[in-house]
């Protein structure tokens, strides 16, 4: 083995948190900039301002330094050794896809509403359907496959590592790499749930379901892949979902 190797994988052992973190701050981070459709990306205070039609470039751009930053943590993420079940995550990411088109679409209270920021900017989402807004259909198709791989692939690998990997475990005991995958206690949970409301605003009580309903699978299966492959199903089909639809149905991407 290469001695950079050998540093680059010390330093990964001696940094866990960023095996978990730095992939989901990256996602964050470069989607703080991402425009939507009534206002536009971009750094306001440095007065730069990116329009909704870039949102292809602003978006392939976000999951490109996604993957590189979990190509970058990949060998601590194989520390998950247990394979996964062939059927436990594909069942619970197909069901979870009903129950997210399902409430997403439900009318939720005004109250509620704001007490989640449902109707606030950071709580919508860009809605960008490729096949209305890029003229070429071969560009729009390579976008949504773009769109999907972030969908499917890089988005549950790094939602999941950072919840289930790093925030349940941490808040059991300050040295979270000691939790096993899998064990929660009541604030784990609570966590579980709360956070992933906050960050899906625009679909507050889909997401505490949804994520609920993972937290038991990991519970019962305590395999981090069953979890990443259950959320890859759902958005998998999320995404089929839409496109097939349509129309509004594109509010959910």
């Amino acid at each position: 083995m290469p001695s950079w190797q050998r540093k680059w994988i010390a330093w990964l052992a001696r940094n866990r948190w960023a095996i978990f973190l730095l992939p989901f701050i990256v996602f964050m981070l470069t989607g703080s900039i991402e425009p939507t459709k009534s206002s536009p990306g971009g750094i306001p205070a440095l007065g730069i301002e990116i329009p909704y039609s870039y949102y292809p470039v602003v978006y392939t751009a976000r999951i490109v330094l996604t993957i590189a930053t979990i190509l970058f943590v990949w060998p601590g993420l194989r520390g998950f050794r247990k394979p996964p079940s062939w059927w436990a995550g594909p069942v619970f990411g197909t069901v979870g896809v009903v129950l997210w088109i399902g409430i997403a679409g439900l009318e939720i209270p005004e109250w509620v509403a704001g007490l989640f920021g449902k109707d606030s900017a950071g709580g919508e989402r860009a809605a960008y359907n490729p096949f209305e807004n890029i003229a070429n259909s071969q560009l729009a198709w390579g976008f949504f496959t773009i769109r999907m791989i972030g969908l499917a692939l890089v988005v549950p690998l790094m939602e999941e590592s950072f919840l289930r990997g790093f925030t349940m475990r941490y808040f059991q005991q300050c040295r979270w790499w000691k939790v096993p995958f899998g064990q929660v206690d009541r604030m784990a949970v609570i966590i579980g749930t709360t956070i992933p409301m906050l960050l899906h605003p625009g679909e507050f009580v889909a997401a505490g379901v949804w994520f609920s309903m993972i937290t038991v699978l990991m519970v019962w299966r305590r395999n981090f892949w069953d979890c990443v492959i259950a959320h890859a199903v759902t958005n998998l089909l999320l995404g089929i979902y839409v496109v097939t639809v349509g129309g509004d149905a594109w509010a959910l991407l």
